[in-house]
């Protein structure tokens, strides 16, 4: 039998959008910006189901599959939200039937005149070898780049 193993891990990406604090706070608060950003067809990703909950103590879970790949869950569970200011998020992924990671994310969002500096700060620990974390941090890097084009397109 494999000993498993975990590999931990801390990234930091920083952007800086034209939009308020409170457009780009709407993507993470409101579900169909947040359903449209993190898993709409813009991402490559196939749905199959998305539980929005966005208070703090409470659950929300995504079931997805990237370009018609293994099946996804990702549930979240929201520890602190400060409106237009910070989220704070414990999240874990499942590949298949396996859990793959688990990592705390705190998502800082500055006013910067008419901009706002975006800080996500993530903290994982990876299970057994199924992703690296450099796997994550582009997966993020890229998320949070369409991020910036939805905020121009949308808004």
């Amino acid at each position: 039998m494999k000993t498993p193993t975990v590999l931990h891990d801390t990234f930091v990406i920083e952007r800086t959008y034209p939009k308020a604090p409170e457009k780009v706070f709407a993507f993470f608060s409101d579900p169909t910006k947040k359903r449209r950003w993190l898993g709409g067809d813009d991402a490559g990703f196939e749905v199959l189901a998305f539980e929005p909950n966005f208070k703090v103590d409470h659950y929300e879970r995504w079931t997805y599959r990237f370009q018609g790949g293994v099946l996804i869950r990702t549930d979240i569970c929201y520890q602190d939200i400060v409106p237009q200011q910070r989220v704070v998020f414990v999240y874990t992924m499942t590949f298949g039937d396996k859990r793959v990671s688990s990592s705390q994310v705190t998502v800082e969002l500055v006013a910067d005149g008419s901009s706002t500096r975006l800080r996500h700060t993530e903290q994982g620990a990876f299970f057994d070898g199924a992703e690296p974390p450099s796997g994550r941090e582009q997966g993020t890097g890229g998320l949070l780049e369409l991020l910036g084009k939805l905020l121009e397109e949308l808004l």
